[in-house]
């Protein structure tokens, strides 16, 4: 478990250096007493562990520039390690360009060991296209859902894909949600395309997605408030926060209809599928119980799961 008595901490991502596995997380000061306003002051912080429950913490990973594009907060991401051995994380921010937290790009900051991270760029690295995705009415550059990227070496072996949570342009509110793709030769130039799953199955948001392949199968797994969802689709299933899909390859296309929840833990949010090193997996996140006036921002202990048919299951 990962708690911090001076720290809200929620969203995270993980990643594996073949000897300790790095947690970066958002994280707010419980100073601002309001955890509303957690979104608008999120740094990214770092923590390392070798077995997913004891965490040592090592301090914030990345912060906002005060002078660049990404000057008002930073959100989740993913990183991966590219062919030049530099580690490359893309994140999620959101600027004071006076939409506030509407205002979502992907950026990319580089580093050498996973402690020390450079922006080595002052511009997103990822923007929205207005052709397939929503953007703002008063600013066609930004885009009120535009975070969360996963990216991941394709697995045709050209190059690399990135997954965004994304608004299909023309569809409905809480129908809407879709992943967006970029495709990339060398993790620094990127082109945006459309999106590779269809809106209308029920969720206005694909949040924090990530793709994993157990036992043979590739999995989508991804994070939807409630009350991101319709009507419909919570009476047929209930009120869930995780969701998985199973695919036919890890490039999708992925029908987003096929989702199915997470029963065992209703409000698990934004959690890390992750590669234990018996090779066996687990989530590792948190209960986003902050609806009901239950304020649980720290990483719970991992819970181990494994793929039986066709389903996510807790591992007994």
């Amino acid at each position: 478990m990962l708690r911090n008595p001076t720290d809200w901490i929620w969203d995270s991502w993980i990643v594996d250096d073949g000897q300790r596995y790095h947690l970066f997380y958002l994280r707010a000061p419980r100073a601002l007493q309001d955890p509303g306003r957690r979104h608008a002051a999120a740094t990214i912080g770092h923590a390392s562990s070798t077995d997913l429950t004891d965490w040592t913490e090592h301090g914030i990973a990345l912060q906002p520039d005060p002078a660049g594009w990404d000057d008002l907060a930073l959100w989740t991401g993913s990183v991966v390690r590219g062919d030049d051995g530099r580690w490359r994380m893309f994140y999620t921010a959101i600027s004071n360009r006076g939409h506030v937290l509407r205002d979502q790009r992907i950026g990319v900051a580089e580093s050498d060991d996973l402690h020390t991270w450079r922006r080595p760029r002052c511009t997103p690295a990822v923007v929205a296209d207005p052709r397939w995705y929503k953007t703002l009415p008063e600013d066609p550059t930004a885009s009120e859902t535009w975070r969360d990227p996963f990216v991941f070496r394709d697995p045709a072996g050209d190059g690399w894909r990135m997954l965004i949570t994304a608004r299909a342009a023309g569809a409905a509110p809480n129908d809407d949600g879709v992943l967006a793709e970029a495709r990339s030769h060398n993790l620094i130039d990127w082109e945006v395309g459309p999106p590779i799953c269809e809106p209308g199955a029920g969720f206005g948001q694909l949040e924090v997605p990530q793709i994993r392949i157990l036992d043979g199968q590739s999995v989508l797994v991804f994070t939807c408030h409630p009350q991101e969802q319709t009507a419909e689709h919570i009476a047929e299933y209930g009120e869930f926060c995780t969701w998985v899909v199973p695919g036919s390859a890890p490039a999708g296309p992925w029908e987003i209809a096929a989702a199915r929840p997470f029963t065992a833990e209703p409000d698990l949010f934004a959690a890390p599928l992750v590669q234990r090193r018996d090779g066996g997996w687990a989530f590792v996140g948190f209960r986003n119980t902050e609806p009901r006036g239950e304020l649980n921002f720290h990483i719970i202990d991992p819970i181990p799961v494994r793929w039986d048919s066709g389903e996510l299951r807790v591992e007994r």
